[in-house]
């Protein structure tokens, strides 16, 4: 499968990234996501925005950590397992 069929929304794995690791980082995204080199501004601007909504807060270093939104989900029952085969959207909940 080609590199161009693989790839997700920088949002997605900025979430995951949040939620598995706690800490979410501009080359972090681009490499979850599978993106193509070039994309790093974009995913500045997705990060930017996030973080304007609370679902990310910025840390000292350049780096984002979860944010209020994120914290206060009632989401921390599903199923990681599998969060880095074929992305999110293949989360499910245990119950």
């Amino acid at each position: 499968m080609c590199r161009e069929m693989t790839r997700e929304p920088a949002w997605v794995s900025a979430i995951r990234l949040a939620m598995l690791t706690g800490r979410v980082t501009v080359p972090g995204v681009v490499e979850e996501a599978n993106l193509i080199e070039g994309r790093e501004r974009t995913v500045e601007d997705v990060l930017e925005t996030m973080c304007d909504r609370d679902l990310l807060a910025a840390a000292d270093d350049g780096a984002y950590v979860p944010g209020r939104v994120l914290l206060e989900s009632d989401r921390f029952d599903l199923d990681f397992e599998n969060a880095s085969d074929g992305g999110a959207h293949r989360w499910h909940s245990s119950v």
